[in-house]
């Protein structure tokens, strides 16, 4: 009988990786900390319709991705695909945002969707979102950006760039959803099937897809600047602005546009690398209807998700530092087998003090835990009567001390 493996597109972080991950995630607990952003856990499947209707129906998620099955009570349940939408669910359930209030809250954990898997996305992925939530101001979507590019200089990724655009709202862009229609009818020749099919239905879709001939066309497109509504000009004004006035580099890219439908205003990426070498580490933009979409009232939004996989892979492109891996302070060795009950012992009380320590609870001969104990810091030799030796391992230095001496060395 063959061995079950983990299903495709999926993977085990293994010990050798997962100190990264750690670094990463605990890096961005302090981030949000000090943004005042609180942290949040929402549940991993939610009501199919939260998706539908949030994220969009249109949507590549929504239509080909998400991980929809129907439970014992005959509900249509989905593995989330994104964090946003479940957040906005549970500020509009739990009243977050009641009274004029507003929240920042940041939450990280899997997603799922159905995708080919490839080098740094697989169908079961990590991602660490960040969400402000009932400020419809440019002032949010300032500290959104803010708040990102702070995270990667923090973990130390390169030339950071903004890249960012307007997708504009209800009222301008179905003005530009026409003139997309309109040019993109001209071209239909040179659009791939994909696309073809977004003409009517999402046509800003368009701009963003990865085909060389539906970029090159798309490049030509009309520029979505002209069809902005007086509010999302100033709206995007007033971005850029608080941008340079930060100091944060950025650039304007016409053809940006999320994969959500419920983007608007603002949408952004957040660029590192060298010239010529740059990856797109998050991305995320401005949402006002999305809580009406998921039922609720007007609440306002702007957010950004980036994927675990995709930064450590970045990180490790550029030589980032993780930290220190995480290994025990002192091996605590038993010289025969009569002293191995008091090494546990020992080990524990080390423990207990805060101090990290491990003992051999393998059967290993002296000599074999003296080999396996070279790499720590401290090596503490204990003897069935309860006598103690601690050995720093970086200067071979030998001293007779009780526990106390030794927790008091260690700490």
């Amino acid at each position: 009988m063959a061995s079950i493996i983990a299903p495709r597109g999926t993977r085990d972080i293994l010990p050798g990786e997962s100190y990264k991950w750690s670094y990463v995630i605990k890096t961005a607990g302090e981030v949000m900390s000090d943004f005042a952003f609180n942290e949040i856990y929402i549940p991993i499947f939610e009501h199919t319709e939260l998706f539908a209707r949030g994220v969009g129906e249109t949507s590549d998620i929504v239509e080909k991705e998400m991980y929809t099955f129907i439970d014992r009570g005959g509900r249509s349940i989905t593995l989330r695909p994104e964090a946003t939408a479940g957040v906005m669910r549970s500020a509009l359930e739990n009243n977050l945002c009641a009274q004029g209030n507003f929240a920042k809250l940041w939450s990280y954990g899997p997603m799922f969707r159905y995708e080919r898997p490839q080098k740094g996305r697989y169908r079961q992925f990590y991602q660490i979102d960040a969400e402000c939530l009932g400020i419809a101001g440019a002032e949010a979507d300032i500290e959104i950006i803010n708040l990102s590019l702070e995270l990667f200089k923090r973990l130390g990724l390169k030339n950071l760039e903004v890249v960012i655009n307007s997708v504009g709202c209800e009222k301008c862009r179905p003005v530009y959803r026409e003139k997309l229609v309109e040019y993109f009818n001209q071209h239909k020749d040179e659009l791939c099937e994909t696309c073809l099919n977004r003409l009517e239905r999402n046509p800003l879709r368009i701009l963003d897809c990865k085909k060389e001939n539906c970029g090159k066309v798309a490049e030509n497109a009309p520029d979505i600047f002209n069809s902005l509504c007086d509010e999302c000009k100033e709206h995007f004004k007033k971005v850029c602005a608080g941008l340079e006035r930060l100091g944060f580099k950025y650039k304007l890219n016409k053809r940006l546009v999320r994969g959500l439908d419920y983007y608007t205003k603002t949408a952004f990426e957040i660029l590192s690398g060298d010239l010529g070498a740059q990856n797109a580490v998050c991305g995320g933009g401005r949402y006002d209807n999305l809580a009406e979409a998921a039922g609720g009232s007007h609440l306002p939004g702007v957010g950004f998700a980036c994927g675990l996989d995709r930064v450590v892979i970045v990180m490790e492109e550029q030589g980032c530092s993780f930290g220190k891996i995480p290994e025990p302070k002192i091996f605590v060795i038993a010289k025969n087998d009569d002293a191995r009950e008091n090494a546990q012992v020992i080990t524990s009380k080390l423990r207990s003090e805060k101090i990290a320590a491990v003992c051999d609870i393998a059967g290993r001969s002296f000599k074999n835990q003296i080999k396996n104990a070279n790499s720590y810091e401290y090596i503490c030799k204990a003897d069935e009567a309860g006598n103690l030796e601690l050995v720093k391992n970086s200067d071979d230095v030998h001293e007779n001390l009780t526990l106390d001496e030794i927790v008091g060395r260690l700490k």
